[in-house]
């Protein structure tokens, strides 16, 4: 619903609101009072529909505000498990100025559109850091698809961006088979990784994702930590590097 769609039941509500006044503000008013105030201000908003519209835009863009400034602090808190854990995949330039955080499922057709936008900023921006993030959604095939992923990054860290182009990539539905298949395509012990697969490493991995993106209130794929800010959705190249540069020097260009 659009916001010319939603002013007939912001008007609604308005005037509802006028006229189911808290029992204090009717103790101020006397009956006539009240029912003066009440006629003006539904002549008012017949006659001037547009202050609802406007009124609506405030209320967005504060809410806009405090759901950034609810993410940032969520970030702050979590930094050190965002940025530097143990459990994650690091490309890039490790020593970036800038971390970009991707949380991602195999199964997300969003995700597939949106890794060649990843790619071209691994490629394109040296002082960039990138950390991957599994964080399977969609699905016991997802969870599967990310076990295995996890398994890939102990075994190989380096081979680990092969595997997640190829994976990610592919056509089809990600699940186990898919997976090993790919990491077998890639060059991985296949015993190893199945010993892999069953460490408390691999539950611990994605158990730390799946926590930090409820931290976050992250619940779709893919989602984006750039600098202080959380990006939610595909929102495509050129905003990603719009945040990136206002992380890196305080604007949209540098």
């Amino acid at each position: 619903m659009n916001a010319i769609s939603r002013l007939p039941v912001l008007a609604f509500a308005a005037t509802l609101a006028v006229w189911a006044a808290p029992s204090a503000m009717a103790q101020v008013f006397s009956t006539t009072q009240r029912s003066a105030i009440e006629s003006i201000v539904r002549d008012y908003l017949i006659s001037h529909p547009e202050v609802l519209q406007e009124a609506m835009v405030e209320l967005e863009k504060r809410q806009t505000a405090a759901e950034a400034a609810k993410h940032q602090a969520a970030v702050r808190d979590h930094a050190t498990a965002l940025f530097s854990s143990s459990r994650q995949v690091v490309l890039g330039n490790p020593k970036g100025n800038v971390t970009f955080v991707e949380f991602f499922d195999y199964n997300c057709g969003y995700c597939k559109r949106a890794m060649a936008d990843m790619l071209d900023l691994l490629q394109t921006d040296s002082n960039l850091k990138v950390v991957l993030k599994e964080f399977p959604v969609l699905g016991p095939g997802s969870v599967e698809a990310a076990q295995v992923a996890v398994a890939v990054r102990m075994q190989a860290p380096d081979k680990y961006l092969e595997f997640h182009k190829k994976l990610l990539g592919g056509r089809g539905a990600a699940d186990k088979a898919r997976a090993l298949a790919v990491a077998k395509d890639v060059g991985l012990d296949m015993v190893q990784l199945e010993k892999d697969m069953k460490s408390p490493e691999v539950k611990k991995t994605i158990e730390e994702d799946f926590k930090l993106a409820d931290a976050l209130g992250l619940n779709g794929t893919p989602s984006y930590v750039i600098g202080k800010d959380v990006v939610v959705g595909a929102v495509g190249l050129a905003a990603l590097k719009e945040k990136i540069n206002t992380a890196r020097c305080g604007r949209s260009t540098c």
